[in-house]
Order: C-alpha cells, then sequence, then structure tokens
C-alpha cells in the first residue's frame, strides 16, 4: 500500500544515492521537514491509511519495500512481523528511537516479534500511553 506523509525531505533526496535509511541530522531533510519531524506531524496523513484499513493505530512500523528486501536476507523471520495489521505506532518505536543499522532492525525485529506474542488489548493501551508520552516529553 501507499503510505501517506508529509514530505520532510528534499524532493530530489535520492536522486544521487538511491533509497538509504534516514540518519539522525540527516542532510536530505528541509528546514521545515526537521519541524514537522520534531512534532511527528509528518505522520498525521497516515490516519488515511488507517482509515481505509491498511494500518492500525498499533502493530509494527512499515518499512519501505527496498528495505524489507534487505532486512529478508539479513534477519531470520522478519517476514513473521507482516503476520499483524502495520501500525502508526508499535512496541519497537516505543522502545528504541532510532533505526538505521541492519543491526538497530535486529533490535526492532525483537520488539515487533515480541509485541505479537504478547498482544493484547492491554499491550495496545500501554504502547499508545508511552507514545504520547514520547510526542509530550520527548525521549526521555
Amino acid at each position: 500500500f501507499t503510505l501517506y506523509k508529509l514530505r520532510s525531505m528534499r524532493a530530489d533526496a535520492e536522486a544521487e544515492c538511491g533509497p538509504r535509511w534516514a540518519e539522525p541530522d540527516d542532510e536530505r531533510v528541509t528546514a521545515v521537514g526537521r519541524w514537522i519531524r520534531a512534532l511527528r506531524i509528518d505522520e498525521i496523513p497516515q490516519a488515511w491509511n488507517v482509515l481505509r484499513g491498511e494500518m492500525s493505530f498499533v502493530g509494527p512500523r512499515p518499512e519501505r519495500p527496498e528495505f524489507v528486501a534487505v532486512l529478508r536476507r539479513e534477519l531470520p523471520g522478519y517476514d513473521r512481523r507482516h503476520s499483524v495489521a502495520p501500525g502508526l505506532t508499535g512496541w519497537a518505536v516505543v522502545n528504541q528511537p532510532y533505526s538505521g543499522t541492519i543491526e538497530d532492525a535486529r533490535l526492532k525485529l525483537r520488539y515487533d516479534l515480541e509485541y505479537i506474542e504478547r498482544a493484547s488489548l492491554l499491550m495496545d493501551l500501554r504502547i499508545l500511553a508511552r507514545t504520547a508520552r514520547i510526542l509530550v516529553f520527548g525521549w526521555s
């Protein structure tokens, strides 16, 4: 499915290097993009994905197809995270601030698989509460 977001990077951000994970202080992010990312409003259009039934509020964050191909090769069991609907937020999101390497993705996969094993309404509420805290207070 198409994931909707507000553009935070230059239009030609991947013209020279192709797809790559975003990094802290990524030079491809525009000045306005830094603000919308800091305030997390770049994610608001994903509410459309939820309304269309393509995503849920809580679940593993969807990944770009270019990265899924690599992660499938590098991380055994990666496809198990596709057994549940992707989410706006998730257990990996609230436990690991950033993912930009295969090792980061390995840790996020562990959180995603833990979520799949322990999924419950109570866990979803806990994730939503932690997400709200991160949105208001940032990572602490």
